[in-house]
């Protein structure tokens, strides 16, 4: 009998231009869940919480940038390393869901009105419970928030409301090209602000710092709020868009499918490592030769995130593709159906169906982990109202050594498994409208 997550589904179609024969059309049903998918996304989720759990709880955060070559240390570049492919494997398989709605036999119609509202109502949220989950105080008349990748989400679904109604080789078009191209434009700049009695960028400044460039700038005046533009739009809509032409594959076969992948995620990422040798292009900064040989791959590894350089989306998204070829035969193999799953692969696939209630309960338990251990400690915890970071004002003593940091991962990841599988049994079991916005 089919499971209650299962739905049946028209038979695939070629894509303009393919032969009937180049891909039989699929005639079986297809879960409602992809469970590879939900695999990967859940790993990712997990592995943000250990990103956002460093940003509270460790001590040198307080102080530098983990990347900083002239101050990182191999341990904590690759505890910050690991957690560049949440971002770009976040927004690429949410370009990959909307398709997963066509499939299931949403209209386009319906897609794009869903894809509007849903993109303002994250929009909303980064304003709102997303900065406050992260600075813990509602005083907007200085700094409304920074503009993270719950931003650039809701963008990215509100242009993807539109791409869809093109042809579906034109969208992957237009995402590839973006990815690709996006670094040609490094060299258009604009002044930034750099504090009071500086110049506030204008109309069209501003413009291109929330398009491309990313930056800090007052809303209207120097005593005002401003916002951090942490997540430009450009790539980001462009990595949706892809995602969105990539969910096509499974509507493959799944040996056609598990090829494919495989193939294109191995061809990424040894393009990634050709062209990063090269110093040619694809990220505005160089790699050299370092002290030592982990300190030469640090440099080497140390890409543009903000915003994510060509080599940053290929080093993330080609191993990404690879994980979903060797996990789809464990997630699809009638010998590893759930019951028959390990308490990790379990976990992370109900992680990965409750993407945006785990997103913002993480913030909460990053947040709050650092705040109880200071106040265990006791240090000053008044650090954890407004996030401060670096500044003269800063406790000596702030912030704790790298494994106190992994310890309250963990107990984080814990504990929020049963609110998760909660919630994952919600979204299974309602319809009702709201639960697709969460």
């Amino acid at each position: 009998m089919e499971s209650a997550e299962s739905v049946r589904l028209p038979n695939a179609v070629p894509m303009p231009g393919e032969g009937m024969h180049a891909f039989p059309a699929v005639t079986g049903p297809r879960r409602s869940r992809i469970d590879s998918v939900d695999l990967l996304r859940g790993l990712v989720m997990v592995i943000m919480l250990l990103d956002h759990t460093r940003d509270f709880v460790h001590d040198d955060v307080f102080r530098f940038d983990p990347t900083d070559m002239s101050r990182t240390y191999p341990t904590l570049f690759f505890t910050r390393w690991i957690t560049h492919f949440c971002a770009p494997v976040f927004v690429f398989l949410a370009g990959t869901a909307s398709y997963f709605q066509i499939a299931r036999g949403k209209s386009k119609a319906d897609l794009s009105r869903f894809l509007v509202t849903r993109g303002l109502w994250l929009i909303f949220l980064e304003f709102s419970v997303v900065r406050f989950l992260i600075f813990w105080e509602f005083n907007i008349t200085g700094f409304l928030g920074g503009m993270q990748v719950i931003w650039v989400l809701g963008w990215s679904m509100i242009a993807l409301a539109a791409l869809i109604h093109l042809p579906l080789r034109a969208i992957a078009a237009f995402g590839v090209a973006m990815i690709l191209g996006h670094n040609l434009l490094d060299p258009v700049t604009v002044t930034q602000w750099r504090g009071p009695g500086t110049p506030i960028p204008g109309a069209m400044d501003k413009l291109w710092i929330i398009v491309h460039e990313g930056g800090f700038f007052p809303v209207a005046s120097e005593s005002g709020p401003g916002i951090f533009f942490l997540y430009p739009l450009i790539p980001w809509i462009g990595v949706m868009a892809a995602g969105y032409a990539f969910g096509r594959v499974y509507d493959w076969p799944a040996e056609d499918r598990r090829r494919w992948l495989l193939r294109w995620g191995t061809a990424v990422t040894v393009g990634f490592l050709l062209l990063r040798a090269s110093n040619l292009y694809g990220n505005p900064g160089d790699w050299s030769v370092q002290k030592s040989a982990a300190m030469t791959v640090v440099s080497f590894l140390n890409l543009q995130k903000y915003p994510p350089s060509l080599l940053f989306l290929m080093m993330t998204l080609g191993p990404a593709m690879i994980l979903l070829a060797v996990w789809e035969r464990r997630t699809r193999d009638p010998a590893t159906e759930p019951a028959a799953r390990g308490p990790l692969v379990r976990a992370l696939i109900t992680y990965g169906r409750v993407p945006l209630f785990f997103y913002l309960l993480q913030w909460m338990m990053a947040h709050s982990a650092g705040y109880l251990l200071t106040m265990l400690a006791g240090k000053d915890t008044w650090i954890y109202f407004g996030f401060p970071g670096p500044g003269p004002n800063l406790p000596p003593d702030a912030g704790f050594d790298l494994w106190v940091v992994y310890v309250a991962w963990i107990a984080g990841v814990i504990l929020l498994y049963p609110l998760c599988r909660w919630f994952a049994g919600v979204k299974a079991r309602r319809t009702d409208w709201w639960v697709s916005y969460l």
